[in-house]
């Protein structure tokens, strides 16, 4: 299929769906719901080279679907599937960052209108001894959207001093601006909270305990074969498999709060479960009982729209749906999720208990791809009307 026609496909799936109303039950389980229509929609954008290949999972009240398609890489025979390694790129801002904050707030170490200058003193400049943890949150904090550290700068030391340098743009508060510079700032401040890395925190208490044994910064060389690629990077020289896509977290060492996690869809299935099982009703998201709980003090309200500023979804670390957005327009009011550059999703949804993953790799062998931008809402609307269709 050629891409103007998946455009065309996408276009008139998102055309048959309504605005947001509130998400019904689901009326079928994974096992019996049929999923023809989500792998022929998946199967199409492969087709038409929105990625070399993809993945979609699906959690329904616990029961799971995963289906692959295409090839790991474009020279390479092997079709992904449920355990095949994806650079999760900006889903680190909520896998790992969002949820050591979270674990921290529930905690009581961390106040969400704290001042960041009271655990990053070095964070100098005008206006900044006004930004908190909620607007590093929220994307409200003022700093830039990004800086190339790796061209600017001669180590990871010089570029840490340049962000706590960075002048803010805005007023704290007051525009939304989708800032890696602030979540990487929100890193040292959940690192200096604990004593310890972002990854050996992640690792320790919440990766480990949920058993999700594929999800890690900086893969081991002996994950390579399961690894799908990403980019043939010309700051490098070479296609990446298993090194992080983005710059500034290669730059950083490879471990940031803004991206450099790689998981997978069974391991990223859990996760999402993890979290329903703090917000929905025993027995009807798939937890185990084994599993730690998830923050039960701040979870509820990490969440939900935080409305510093006007017509803004952002939640805490998360995005929720929106006009436009990658949660298409069927996902129930208090879904939240969020996405990654590499050509990753994630979207769960509260009312249906449902779990929405998509892992691709669009940017291999370039990032020159725009092909895959439509079909994650398309994703999130089919499974989203296949879930609610009767059983017969």
């Amino acid at each position: 299929m050629k891409p103007r026609h998946l455009s065309l496909l996408l276009a008139g799936t998102l055309a048959c769906a309504r605005g947001p109303s509130p998400a019904p039950t689901p009326r079928c389980d994974a096992g019996r719901c049929d999923w023809s229509g989500l792998t022929r929609l998946v199967d199409s954008a492969v087709a038409a080279e929105a990625a070399p290949g993809a993945v979609v999972g699906i959690s329904v009240r616990g029961g799971r679907f995963i289906y692959g398609t295409g090839r790991t890489g474009l020279e390479e025979p092997t079709v992904p599937g449920p355990r095949t390694v994806y650079d999760l790129a900006s889903l680190t801002k909520v896998v790992a960052l969002t949820t050591g904050i979270m674990l921290a707030v529930d905690e009581g170490r961390l106040a969400l209108d704290t001042q960041v200058r009271l655990w990053v003193p070095e964070f100098a400049g005008p206006g900044k001894d006004q930004v908190t943890l909620r607007h590093l949150l929220t994307h409200t904090s003022g700093l830039p959207p990004f800086r190339r550290l790796w061209l600017e700068t001669a180590s990871a030391a010089e570029a840490r001093d340049t962000i706590l340098a960075t002048l803010l743009d805005t007023v704290p508060g007051t525009r939304t601006s989708y800032s890696d510079l602030g979540a990487i700032m929100l890193t040292w401040v959940l690192e200096r909270s604990y004593g310890t890395s972002i990854d050996t925190l992640l690792e320790q208490r919440v990766f480990g305990p949920l058993g999700m044994h594929s999800t890690r910064y900086r893969p081991p060389s002996t994950w390579s074969r399961g690894i799908a690629p990403t980019e043939d990077d010309p700051w490098r020289g070479h296609i990446l498999r298993g090194e992080v896509h983005d710059e500034n977290a290669a730059w950083l060492g490879g471990v940031s709060g803004h991206a450099g996690l790689f998981s997978t869809a069974e391991d990223l299935l859990t996760f999402g479960e993890w979290l329903l099982s703090g917000l929905t009703p025993s027995g009807t998201n798939g937890a185990d009982p084994r599993w730690p709980v998830p923050a039960p003090n701040a979870l509820p309200s990490f969440v939900v729209p935080q409305h510093l500023v006007a017509g803004s979804s952002r939640a805490l670390g998360w995005d929720t749906p929106s006009e436009g957005s990658s949660a298409g327009t069927r996902l129930g009011p208090r879904s939240f999720g969020h996405t990654g550059y590499t050509g990753t999703s994630i979207w769960i949804d509260p009312d249906r208990a449902l779990v929405v993953v998509l892992l691709t790799n669009r940017v291999h062998p370039t990032r020159d791809n725009p092909r895959l931008t439509p079909l994650r809402p398309a994703v999130a609307d089919r499974v989203a009307e296949i879930v609610d269709r009767p059983v017969r």
